[in-house]
């Protein structure tokens, strides 16, 4: 499965999530690091959800860009 992740910097630091699983979050100093967690955290999620007998939410968000003039 491909679930979308969303990288967010900070000012000292990368967050990451997942809009698919909800809870599913990671922090790190760099962004390579923060990919490995949040890779590492969505293969945790989905254990605990199965583990509980809860369903694994299918991938459904997706992403584009867009190309706005800056004001």
């Amino acid at each position: 499965m491909e679930y979308l992740v969303v990288v967010e910097k900070g000012k000292s630091s990368y967050g990451a999530y997942v809009p698919d699983l909800p809870g599913c979050v990671a922090v790190g100093e760099t962004r390579r690091e923060v990919m490995k967690l949040i890779r590492e955290g969505v293969a945790l999620h989905i254990e605990s959800l199965r583990e509980a007998g809860e369903p694994v939410p299918s991938p459904s968000s997706k992403s584009e860009t867009i190309k706005v003039r800056a004001a």
